[in-house]
């Protein structure tokens, strides 16, 4: 059985109606770009929800079906921001303070409920809790509403010039700089991702205009694939990192694969064949790499929808949309592009003295030919040394400690930053936070469960860390809440392990004999249930990556020896970059030489979702290269000279595509939030391995010791269809006149 899908004649269909293809693309980028503006917004959201039911989910839906939280006759929800008001001189009994206080206040009280809520201070309660201990520092909670931006900037007009420090914390101060900063760390990857993919393509291709096709192509991928998110998101909202994930991979894989499409045709057109047999050969050699690489991108990132978490499965469909769209216009756009071009795309030469070295060392004899001849001189021992680097780096993995980095990692201009510390400083309790929320679904009158509550607040209160609150209980009495506080901040290694303690020992040791259901919820138990969703589905989604990655490879190549090989390879390259990414974030090596901030953990979310796209992404080059080789291979049936002809061949270009996914990666990791400077970071680690030492040493060392083995499909699997991207190669075409 064959399935014949020939990416020869899609590129040359779109080279012969190439104005209508281009006017089709055009038409698709100015819809994309209208709709992200109309509805982007509304499509993004800030929120993380489980698509399972956690133990903190399931509480928390009995507080609101029970009537204890929400809109309901229950407890109203605790304000959410405070408004911090510190001066080095006053205190709140002097009448300045409590002027400036009052002042605020009633700020927040003129812009309405809808923007600003049970807005409430020292002098109108009286409650000592709004106070500090020195009577320097005194708090304004509400509750905050829309336009939370043009609130913010309302109040902390009132510090500027008056003496007091006037500062803002809570989820929605957080949420807010957390965009903000996003949206910049987005800017600082147009504006050193695109320059640099620009710089590296003049290197390749030796001229201007070659090089700014496939970026421009990349940046209208990106857009339209905006637009297709902004579309979707009305009906399913994506984590607002999509734009973020986006940019990144619309950059790093619409480049890349336009430049093998690109560099294919210009040596095809070297070869001297006319300019449509040119673009058909491109597009049924390099284009059909496309199609499978990115087919096996996109499988490795459907991994992220095994995933119970919105936050990872927004990501990866956003990941996907762009791929999808980047595979399509290297497939079509850019075959109309090069029927309009032709060989002018090669115009605005630029004369790079090192073009003609980096072209002598893609030659036979070159650089690339004598490093693959020599590795396969003497296969075992590069193998040796090569794995055993790999393995090295990747030792530190073992020590890796994932979570959720507290405010202690944020930039120290950040309010929501400033305020916690000041709370944590100047007042005895996180009067910010509420990090454990426990939860009684019983008789709240039973004598069990009364003497469970009395028990726990005595097993809280001998803690030390722990501030019993207090009880509230619904009008039915059949579910209670007792609310109890944590001074610290909510995602600390020591609070976050005070809640696994309250979970594993306090609550089992209380209410051992109660007859009730015991839950614990809030922020910290929301995030531990997160961190241990991530863990729990780490080897599934390894397995189902790993497997559907086999399968696609051994029906693409018709091979068991060469999927095999490429999953092992991008295992050592994956397993390298999280020990070096181990090595730098949590044991701070070379970290402040980098630019880096050391903390205690590795984001939960990292480690799983880097394996997918790196798993993905590894697969590019593998899937360039070992097309090359099997043409060769099935050309001549010589296996070194077919593997030293593929690396030969492809040096330069996979070369140039490995520098600009660096690049676009490192610009990801170069912005201000510690999680992307460590998912950037380990993205750019692993291309670089994978593009380097596992491209020019394990391919050709394990290609040579296996011989025709690499090709070795057992009679009993002839039954799998054989994918064929049909191409005219093996025709003799005459040189002819365009």
């Amino acid at each position: 059985m064959s399935f014949k899908f020939s990416t020869e004649g899609v590129a040359r269909a779109s080279a012969r109606r190439k104005w209508w293809v281009i006017g089709v693309w055009v038409v698709g980028l100015v819809l994309a770009l209208f709709l992200a503006r109309q509805f982007l917004d509304d499509a993004l959201t800030n929120s993380q929800d489980f698509t399972n039911k956690p133990e903190s989910i399931r509480a928390f839906d009995l507080l609101e079906e029970r009537g204890l939280r929400g809109d309901g006759d229950g407890e109203e929800s605790e304000p959410q921001e405070i408004v911090i008001v510190q001066s080095e001189t006053l205190t709140v009994q002097d009448p300045a303070f409590q002027a400036m206080v009052e002042k605020i206040t009633a700020e927040l009280v003129a812009l309405g409920p809808d923007r600003a809520d049970d807005v409430t201070n020292f002098y109108l309660t009286g409650a000592p809790t709004l106070v500090s201990r020195d009577g320097g520092t005194t708090l304004i909670p509400f509750n905050p509403g829309r336009d939370f931006g043009d609130t913010l900037e309302t109040v902390l007009a009132n510090g500027e010039g008056s003496g007091f420090t006037v500062v803002v914390t809570g989820d929605a101060t957080f949420n807010y700089e957390f965009e903000q900063i996003a949206a910049d760390d987005l800017e600082v990857e147009y504006t050193i991702g695109i320059p640099a993919a620009i710089i590296i393509l003049i290197f390749v291709f030796g001229a201007l205009l070659a090089a700014v096709v496939p970026v421009v192509l990349a940046v209208a991928c990106i857009f339209i694939g905006i637009g297709v998110t902004a579309v979707i998101g009305q009906a399913w909202p994506f984590s607002f990192f999509v734009t973020n994930m986006i940019t990144m991979m619309g950059l790093a894989v619409g480049v890349d694969y336009s430049l093998f499409v690109m560099s294919r045709f210009r040596e095809e057109r070297k070869k001297g064949a006319a300019k449509l047999d040119a673009i058909a050969l491109a597009g049924g050699t390099a284009g059909r790499a496309v199609f499978f690489s990115g087919l096996t991108v996109v499988l490795a990132l459907l991994g992220m929808f095994i995933v119970p978490l919105s936050v990872f499965r927004s990501l990866g469909a956003g990941a996907i949309i762009v791929v999808i769209i980047s595979v399509l216009a290297s497939m079509t756009l850019l075959p109309a592009i090069l029927g309009v071009m032709g060989d002018k795309v090669n115009s605005l030469r630029i004369p790079l003295p090192r073009r003609k070295a980096a072209a002598e060392s893609s030659s036979a004899g070159g650089f690339w030919d004598w490093m693959t001849r020599r590795v396969m001189a003497q296969p075992v021992l590069s193998l040796i040394i090569v794995v055993g680097i790999l393995v090295a780096a990747a030792v530190p993995a073992f020590t890796i400690n994932t979570g959720q980095n507290g405010v202690s990692s944020f930039p120290d201009e950040m309010q929501s930053k400033r305020g916690f510390e000041i709370l944590t400083r100047e007042f005895t309790f996180g009067i910010a936070t509420t990090p454990a929320s426990i939860v009684v679904d019983g008789d709240i009158d039973s004598q069990g469960v009364q003497d469970g509550i009395a028990r726990l607040e005595g097993l809280l209160a001998a803690d030390g860390l722990f501030t019993f609150e207090q009880v509230l209980v619904n009008e039915a009495r059949d579910l209670a809440e007792i609310r109890a506080q944590v001074n610290g901040d909510p995602n600390a290694d020591t609070v976050v392990q005070a809640v696994r303690k309250l979970r594993s020992d306090y609550v089992p040791q209380a209410f051992a004999d109660s007859g009730a259901e015991v839950l614990v919820t809030g922020l910290t138990a929301a995030n531990i249930d997160y961190f241990d969703t991530t863990t729990d589905y780490m080897p599934i989604v390894f397995i189902f990556v790993l497997s559907l990655s086999f399968i696609l490879l051994t029906v693409v190549f018709r091979s068991l020896v060469v999927p095999i090989k490429a999953i092992l390879m991008n295992l050592l390259s994956v397993g390298a970059s999280y020990g070096l990414l181990v090595l730098v974030f949590q044991h701070g090596f070379l970290a402040d030489f980098l630019g880096f901030t050391t903390v205690d953990v590795v984001e939960a979310w990292i480690p799983l979702f880097l394996f997918s796209v790196l798993f993905g992404l590894s697969m590019d080059y593998h899937v360039f290269l070992l097309s090359r080789i099997r043409e060769n291979y099935d050309r001549t049936k010589n296996n070194t000279d077919s593997v030293a002809e593929g690396l030969r061949s492809t040096a330069g270009m996979i070369t140039g595509a490995a520098l600009i996914m660096v690049a676009v990666f490192s610009a990801f990791a170069a912005g201000e939030l510690v999680m992307f400077q460590q998912f950037g970071f380990g993205l750019a680690v692993a291309v670089f391995l994978d593009a380097t030492i596992i491209r020019s040493v394990l391919v050709p060392a394990s290609m040579k010791l296996l011989g025709s083995a690499n090709w070795y499909l057992p009679k009993m699997l002839n039954w799998l269809p054989e994918v064929r991207v049909e191409s005219r190669e093996e025709q003799v075409l005459q040189p002819q006149s365009d």
